[in-house]
């Protein structure tokens, strides 16, 4: 019995070593594993040779570092929803339309950051996702909740896709290489994005913030500062930039913020010199709790400032009720914006959600 005892108690104890050493190997090796450089260019405000930072001096999100609670953990890893987060809900999916010419502007919602632009003859996609899960080899990572308003295969061609940074819920290899195989759009993101496009032979061009590419005659666009971070794996961390997007178009211009934290709030500044603006499409979701997330992003009040400082003519709110990244309910967003534009008594009309699916004829 004590030789069984004794015997057993050498296999935990190699079984225990074994471990460890797995454990010190992983982190040591694997954060150099799975590191990457994927831009290398000259020291700016907004560079330090190796990594992008805010230039407010935060060197990634800002807020809180104890973002991984146990609950967190537990939801990035399987997917499973939290308080007030069904498993899915009904979606209406629609079919769009082959074109929208002039300066007439039709955007659909397709879920959290992705809306289909039509005007000026142009389709026009941001951070295209249609994954079902947005995480580390599509098995980790939050579920969709609601389906893509439209479905991929339904889309008319695409023209133009904008990607605003690496993080898995706007930058869908998988969503990204279909619509490059199709239709060979021009894909436009900012400094780094582009090697991890590379990888799957997908041609894109990037630029700094305030660079800028024309897209056709009257056309063009323009990468934004704005406040955030980016990572595909944690230790490739802000090897990448962040952005958003400025589209410029004889019927009125367009930004799309991506993602983004306040931050400073300079950067709302340096976008409006870009205005004026018919339509402001901004994050409302994705903020609770306020002290973990402040740094990542901006919540509806700071939207519906952000969309007064633009002087926007109107706005749509993004990033909400499709994949469960924070802690708020499914539909809170939606309803707190709603409460927020009526306190600062702005026409519901200018400042809309919509449902995946649901499109809006954006007036001049």
């Amino acid at each position: 019995m004590r030789a069984t005892r004794s015997k057993w108690m050498r296999r935990a104890a190699i079984i225990l070593g074994i471990l460890i050493a797995l454990g010190l190997a992983a982190r040591f090796v694997l954060p150099s594993l799975l590191d990457r450089t994927y831009y290398s260019g000259p020291v700016s405000d907004h560079f330090d040779g190796q990594r992008f930072f805010n230039p407010e001096g935060q060197f990634g999100s800002g807020g809180s570092q104890k973002v991984m609670t146990p609950a967190r953990i537990w939801r990035a890893i399987t997917g499973a929803p939290g308080p007030g987060w069904p498993k899915s809900a009904p979606v209406r999916q629609t079919k769009p339309a082959a074109r929208v010419a002039g300066d007439d502007l039709r955007v659909i919602w397709i879920g959290h950051a992705t809306v289909l632009i039509q005007t000026q003859g142009l389709n026009i996609l941001t951070d295209p996702v249609w994954a079902d899960r947005v995480g580390p080899l599509g098995i980790t990572g939050p579920v969709r909740t609601r389906a893509p308003g439209v479905r991929l295969g339904d889309l008319p061609p695409i023209d133009l896709i904008l990607i605003s940074h690496n993080h898995y819920d706007h930058m869908d290899l998988d969503t990204i290489e279909a619509l490059w195989r199709r239709d060979r759009p021009l894909i436009f993101t900012s400094l780094g994005n582009d090697t991890l496009l590379k990888d799957r032979d997908i041609a894109s061009v990037t630029r700094d913030w305030g660079g800028g590419v024309p897209v056709r005659s009257g056309v063009s666009v323009i990468v934004e500062r704005v406040h955030h971070w980016g990572s595909r794996w944690g230790s490739d961390r802000n090897r990448a930039l962040w952005s958003g997007f400025t589209l410029k178009l004889p019927g009125g211009n367009i930004f799309f913020a991506g993602d983004t934290g306040w931050g400073d709030g300079a950067w709302v500044r340096e976008t409006a010199k870009h205005g004026p603006y018919r339509l402001a499409i901004l994050p409302i979701g994705a903020y609770h709790p306020r002290d973990v997330f402040s740094g990542n992003h901006i919540d509806p009040q700071q939207s519906t400032t952000v969309f007064q400082q633009l002087a926007a003519r109107q706005a749509l709110g993004i990033h909400w009720g499709t994949f469960q990244l924070t802690e708020e309910a499914m539909d809170e967003p939606r309803a707190e914006l709603a409460r927020v534009v009526r306190a600062r008594r702005i026409d519901p009309s200018r400042f809309r959600t919509l449902l995946p699916g649901q499109s809006w004829d954006v007036p001049k």
